[in-house]
């Protein structure tokens, strides 16, 4: 091999060398951890029809004191029942002569924080029996989520760090050290919600917890400094 040749391929080689120091991997990768809830949110209240309005809401505010009285013997406390809707509106029908008023509708539903979940059962079927007959939605959570949150992180940045492994080693080059940690989404707890337009439930109903999902994503650059 003549000395320009040897030049040639030794430029190569370094540019080879040089451009395998300089890699770079991104790898994104996702935690998930799944836990057992302690704690229920619902939505449920009243709707009461009437000929006149102030009758409508009348009987809409007596069924929701009834309702009210039954979550404090259950012993909620206050701070975990708010209302959070507060209607009232006319009916209309339609006819030949075309839209009449035909009463008034109104309504009033609260959110419950239940955070004994042996109770849930029991609760829903005593609002029943003291005159909810709305029922909005059934959720399930953590009072605490930031510890199972952390976990999912971690699992997360471990998958992150595992598959930046695996590529290095198909791609026959060192992994570089870490130089950018990226949080790309975190998801609390988001169970299904179970809906259903007006109540229809015999006295404590059984219900399911099962178990909820936390995640967390993140973006791992692996790389020389900047």
């Amino acid at each position: 091999m003549t000395t320009g040749r040897r030049l040639v391929a030794a430029a190569l080689l370094a540019a080879m060398a040089g451009a395998a120091g300089a890699a770079e991997i991104t790898v994104s990768a996702e935690g998930r951890v799944l836990a057992a809830p302690d704690m229920a949110t619902l939505r449920l209240g009243v709707r009461e029809r009437a000929e006149t309005a102030e009758a409508a809401l009348e009987a809409t505010s007596t069924a929701t004191a009834a309702l009210l009285a039954v979550l404090e013997e259950a012993g909620l406390a206050p701070a975990d029942v708010q209302t959070s809707e507060l209607s009232l509106y006319p009916v209309w029908r339609n006819d030949r002569d075309g839209a009449a008023a035909d009463g008034f509708e109104a309504a009033n539903v609260v959110t419950v924080q239940l955070r004994d979940l042996t109770v849930l059962g029991p609760v829903l079927g005593a609002a029943v029996a003291a005159g909810a007959n709305r029922f909005d939605g059934l959720s399930f959570g953590l009072a605490e989520p930031e510890a199972a949150m952390d976990l999912a992180r971690r699992r997360a940045v471990a998958e992150a760090l595992r598959r930046a492994a695996l590529y290095a080693e198909a791609a026959g080059v060192e992994l570089p050290p870490v130089r950018q940690i990226q949080e790309d989404g975190a998801q609390a707890p988001r169970p299904m919600m179970l809906r259903g337009a007006e109540m229809d439930m015999a006295a404590a109903p059984p219900v399911a917890t099962g178990e909820i999902a936390l995640s967390a994503r993140v973006t791992v650059v692996f790389g020389p400094p900047d």
